[in-house]
C-alpha cells in the first residue's frame, strides 16, 4: 500500500477521533437539556424566529427538516456516476459532524445562559439548517477534495455560517425565514470561493474520463421527490409563528409547480433532443427554494408565487448555458454540482424580492401578521423603508463574509500536509481515496454532460 495512502487513512481516522472527543468534552462541559416548560431563551432576542424551544410540534418539525437535510440534500450530492455512493457517504459524514458542531456554536450565540447551553428539539432544527448550508458549499468542490478536507470545510463552514446568521438575524433584524441569504447565498459563494482557491491549472489539463451509468438519474428522481414532499415544511418551519405558516406553505407549493413548468418551457428550446431529464426538474426545484426563501412568509400573493416560481425555473438552464463556461474558463472556478446556478443566483434574486416586498409592507395588507414578520416595524423602531434598507444591506454583507470565509477555508485546505500526489486508481465509490482530489476531469464530466443536455453537443 502506498505510503501516502496510509497517511491519508490515518489522517481521516485521527481527525474523526479528535473532533468527536472534542465535541464530547464540550457537550459535557456546556450543553444541558432545557426544561420543557420553559419559555424560549431566544425569544428575548431580536428576530430569532425559528429558535422557539419546547413545543408539542417540535418533533414533526425536526423530522421533516432532518429528512430534508439528510435525504433531500444528501442524495443531491450523488452527481457523479463513478463516485455516487461515495458522495452519499461523505454527505452523511458531513451531516453527522455538522449537527454536533452547529449545536455548540449556535448555542454559544443564542442560548448561552449562566455558563450553560440549553438545547431542545428546535436546536436540532436550527442545526439542520446550518448543515444544509454546508452541504450546498461542499457541492462546489465535490469530487475534488478528500474526506479530511471535507471535515475541515465543515468545521469552518458551520462556524462562519452561524456568525453570518447571527449578524443578519439577531443584530440587524433581517427577516430571512427560508434562508435565501443565510443558507443558499452564503453556502453557494462560500463553496465557490473555496473551489477557486483550490484551483490547480495542471490538473485542469488532465485527460477527461468518461462518467457513465444511470446512478445519477436514480438519485435525481429520489432527491427531487423528497424536495417536493419536505421543502414546504423546510420553509414554513422557520416562520415566526403558526399564523404565517400557511403563507409559507402555499407560496412554496405554488412556486414549485410554476418552476417545473418553466423547465419544460425553456429546455426544449435550448435542447435539440427535446428531452427534459429529472436532473433539470431537480435544478428548477432547488432554484425555486432559494428564490422563495426570504419571501416565503411575506405577502407574495398566489399569483405572485407563480410568477416567482416561473422565473426561478428559468434560471438554471440559462445559467448552465451561458454562465458556467465563463465561471470555469475565465474565473478558474469549478462548480461540480452547479451550486452557483441553483443556489447562488436564485438566492441573490430571492433577497432582492424580499427587499421589495418589505418596502411595500403595510399594516392594512398584513393585518396582525405584520408584527410577526416585521416586529420592529410594528413597534415603531423602523419604517418599512428602513427595514427594506437593512434587508438590502444584508446581501453584500453575506457575500463579503462568504468570500472572506471561503478564502480562509481554501487556504487551510491547501496546506501541504492535507494533500498527497494524485492517484486515480481504486477510487470508484470509495471514501478513503488515495489522493487529495478525486480526478478533476470527473468534475468536468458533470459540466460537460449538463452543457450537452442544454446545447445538444
Amino acid at each position: 500500500m502506498p505510503e501516502h495512502n496510509i497517511v491519508s487513512r490515518l489522517q481521516l481516522s485521527g481527525l474523526c477521533f479528535f473532533l468527536q472527543i472534542l465535541t464530547i468534552i464540550l457537550f459535557a462541559a456546556f450543553v444541558r437539556y432545557s426544561p420543557e416548560s420553559s419559555s424560549s431563551l431566544c425569544s428575548q432576542q431580536l428576530n430569532c424566529s425559528w429558535r422557539n424551544q419546547g413545543s408539542d410540534l417540535q418533533h414533526p418539525r425536526f423530522r421533516d427538516v432532518h429528512l430534508q437535510a439528510l435525504l433531500g440534500f444528501g442524495l443531491l450530492m450523488a452527481f457523479l456516476s463513478r463516485y455516487g455512493l461515495g458522495s452519499v457517504t461523505i454527505s452523511i459524514l458531513i451531516v453527522a459532524f455538522a449537527i454536533q458542531w452547529a449545536v455548540l456554536i449556535q448555542g454559544f450565540l443564542y442560548s448561552f445562559l449562566n455558563g450553560k447551553i440549553y438545547v431542545g428539539a428546535q436546536s436540532m432544527v436550527s442545526a439542520d439548517f446550518c448543515t444544509a448550508a454546508v452541504l450546498i458549499s461542499t457541492g462546489a468542490v465535490l469530487g475534488r477534495v478528500n474526506p479530511v478536507q471535507m471535515l475541515l470545510l465543515t468545521l469552518l463552514g458551520v462556524t462562519l455560517f452561524t456568525l453570518n446568521e447571527y449578524l443578519l438575524l439577531s443584530l440587524m433584524g433581517v427577516s430571512d425565514s427560508g434562508g435565501s441569504l443565510t443558507i443558499h447565498t452564503f453556502g453557494a459563494y462560500f463553496g465557490l470561493t473555496v473551489s477557486r482557491i483550490l484551483h490547480q491549472l495542471h490538473v485542469d489539463k488532465r485527460k477527461k474520463q468518461q462518467d457513465t451509468g444511470h446512478q445519477p438519474d436514480f438519485f435525481s428522481v429520489v432527491g427531487t421527490i423528497y424536495l417536493w414532499i419536505f421543502w414546504p415544511s423546510f420553509t414554513s418551519d422557520t416562520t415566526v409563528s403558526g399564523n404565517t405558516k400557511p403563507w409559507a406553505l402555499l407560496n412554496t407549493y405554488f412556486s414549485l409547480a410554476a418552476s417545473t413548468l418553466a423547465t419544460f418551457v425553456l429546455l426544449p428550446v435550448l435542447h435539440e433532443e427535446n428531452t427534459v431529464k429529472m436532473v433539470h426538474i431537480q435544478d428548477a426545484t432547488l432554484a425555486n427554494a432559494a428564490m422563495m426563501g426570504m419571501a416565503g412568509e411575506m405577502l407574495v400573493t398566489p399569483f405572485g408565487a407563480l410568477i416567482v416560481g416561473f422565473l426561478a425555473g428559468l434560471i438554471p438552464p440559462l445559467a448552465f448555458r451561458f454562465l458556467t463556461p465563463t465561471l470555469s474558463s475565465r474565473l478558474k472556478t469549478q462548480d461540480t454540482c452547479g451550486v452557483h446556478n441553483v443556489h447562488g443566483l436564485p438566492g441573490i434574486l430571492g433577497s432582492l424580492l424580499g427587499t421589495l416586498l418589505t418596502a411595500l409592507a403595510t399594516a392594512d395588507t398584513y393585518g396582525g401578521r405584520l408584527e410577526l414578520v416585521f416586529p420592529l416595524v410594528t413597534q415603531g423602531s423602523r419604517t418599512a423603508s428602513d427595514q427594506a434598507f437593512y434587508q438590502l444591506c444584508a446581501l453584500p454583507i453575506t457575500l463579503l463574509l462568504a468570500t472572506l470565509g471561503g478564502c480562509l477555508t481554501g487556504a487551510v485546505l491547501k496546506v501541504k500536509g492535507l494533500r498527497s500526489p494524485l492517484d486515480t486508481r481504486h477510487l470508484e465509490n470509495t471514501v478513503l481515496q488515495e489522493g487529495p482530489f478525486l480526478p478533476f476531469s470527473v468534475s468536468l464530466c458533470w459540466h460537460r454532460r449538463l452543457r450537452k443536455d442544454v446545447t445538444a453537443g
